[in-house]
């Protein structure tokens, strides 16, 4: 992967030659250019400020130098970036950075950091680089740091451990916090038996110690509940709907998923589609193409002993931020009518942004059963799709 960060204080981001995302660096696997804002400033004084128009308090960044360093990171592309990368611009008005994000971004080959100080970064910067390339406005959290380099420290972090060898043992990542919806387990090490200085003793669960692998699967699952609950309850609207999904192993599809997802593709379609739906061309799709469309999708996959046996896409409406799209929701036929449906569109509807007001999807006017569905998940037909044949429907979000 190639990252990009453009600051006026570089060194800041120093922290990024050391520990495992240092070491990814020197092993190739991240590719990371810092570049010093000042130096696409021209005046004596090497200004990148002004007051703002209107008046108030604080200092605006100029257009000017940030768009001769977006410039000079756009004509440094090549074969293995694409033609430009995603734009990511901490700040406190933009959508919350979840491990979901994370997931999202991880799977570009290309991000560029813009960190703002001061009051921010003059509004036509945003415009001028939306022009250009996809930009992503990202928010730590709610509350306000004195600029983006702390925001990058951190988002960088949470991405480059998701690329594949940057982490030694993949598997932890399955089971670490905000997987699946929930917190992680609590963890022990040596000793069995730790005695605290006031002289107590501090035993480790007995259950760990057995060596019964489901049960201890079994045990971490209740205590992830049990700690969501009492730390995090606002997740628990996520696990409560995918009840049914529990079980299955949860993963965000890549392009080594693709030739899987067309199969599941193919099997829960062909039958369902007439051949005058000549439109609709899903059923149809080979492994490169649906490997194309997760550039455009973040599609969530779930599978049973390594099956893969559902799927759903969700992505915000590139023309209304507010909307959520959710499409391509698929179940392995043999496991239809036990729930996973309901239980896909109610995982593809959680991981909605907290500033999304709408959720919407498309489906054949004639596809009965799947209007079934929706309409009982809350859904309304709210008009004729893109596509001959069929229709939009459309839910508004519950506060």
């Amino acid at each position: 992967m190639r990252i990009d960060a453009v600051s006026i204080f570089p060194d800041y981001l120093g922290a990024l030659d050391i520990s495992l995302i240092g070491k990814a660096r020197r092993d190739g696997i991240i590719d990371l250019r810092v570049h010093d804002l000042r130096d696409f400033a021209h005046d004596r004084h090497r200004t990148v400020d002004d007051t703002p128009y209107g008046g108030g308090a604080g200092m605006v960044m100029k257009p000017q130098p940030w768009s001769e360093a977006l410039t000079h990171v756009l004509d440094s592309a090549d074969e293995t970036t694409g033609q430009a990368p995603v734009l990511v611009v901490p700040g406190p008005g933009g959508e919350r950075f979840t491990q979901a994000t994370a997931r999202e971004l991880a799977q570009a080959p290309w991000l560029a950091f813009a960190c703002g100080r001061y009051e921010g970064i003059d509004e036509r910067v945003y415009e001028w680089a939306a022009e250009r390339m996809p930009v992503r406005v990202i928010s730590l959290g709610d509350y306000v740091l004195n600029g983006g380099e702390v925001a990058v420290l951190a988002m960088v972090e949470a991405i480059g451990r998701l690329l594949p060898g940057v982490v030694g043992n993949a598997e932890s990542l399955v089971e670490e916090s905000h997987e699946g919806g929930l917190l992680e387990y609590p963890i022990y090490t040596k000793p069995a038996v730790w005695q605290d200085g006031d002289g107590v003793e501090r035993a480790v669960p007995e259950i760990l110690l057995g060596g019964h692998h489901g049960a201890i699967a079994q045990w971490r699952h209740e205590q992830r509940l049990a700690r969501t609950a009492a730390r995090r309850p606002d997740l628990l609207h996520v696990a409560a709907t995918t009840s049914e999904l529990a079980g299955l192993e949860h993963s965000v599809a890549t392009r080594a998923d693709a030739a899987e997802l067309t199969v599941l593709q193919k099997a829960c379609w062909i039958e369902m589609v007439t051949p005058q739906q000549h439109w609709w061309g899903a059923p149809a799709e080979d492994a490169a193409t649906v490997a194309d469309n997760l550039e455009h999708w973040t599609t969530h996959l779930f599978r049973s002993q390594g099956r893969l046996v559902g799927s759903v896409r969700v992505r915000r409406d590139p023309q209304e931020p507010t909307t959520w799209q959710i499409g391509r929701l698929m179940v392995a036929p043999d496991l239809q009518g036990r729930g996973l449906g309901r239980a896909l569109l109610a995982h593809a509807e959680a991981l909605a942004p907290a500033d999304t007001s709408t959720y919407w999807l498309n489906t054949g006017a004639d596809q009965e059963r799947l209007l079934r569905l929706y309409k009982k998940a809350g859904y309304r037909v709210c008009g004729p799709g893109e596509g001959p044949g069929t229709v939009d429907l459309t839910r508004r979000r519950r506060s």
